[in-house]
């Protein structure tokens, strides 16, 4: 794949997972999230966080000159997300791992 081949590659990937994690980020933070939160037992500030967290790391990582700082803040807050399923026994992480790939090779390949 050739250098101009691989940033298309990377700046497709940064627009769609920022498009979408931004769509999903914004639902969590809405407050009919917050009944299916409340089941995990973990209290709803961390929502709150976690979802503040991914909005603006989307913001972040759509605006051309933050976009590496967005993505590192997305690996961030993902691997955070992962950690706090694990240790209440949800091992559904599958979506967070790949998201988590995703962010760090657009901060990586974005890097270079």
């Amino acid at each position: 794949m050739s250098s101009a081949q691989t940033k298309m590659a990377l700046t497709v990937l940064q627009w769609v997972l920022g498009i979408v994690i931004l769509a999903e980020a914004v639902q969590f933070v809405l407050p009919g999230a917050a009944h299916d939160f409340a089941r995990t037992h973990v209290p709803g500030i961390v929502r709150l966080i976690m979802g503040w967290g991914e909005i603006i790391g989307c913001i972040l990582l759509l605006i051309p000159p933050t976009a590496i700082r967005g993505a590192w803040v997305l690996v961030a807050v993902f691997t955070l997300a992962i950690v706090i399923h694990l240790l209440h026994g949800m091992y559904g992480v599958g979506n967070l791992v790949i998201y988590t790939a995703a962010a760090f090779a657009i901060a990586t390949g974005k890097g270079s």
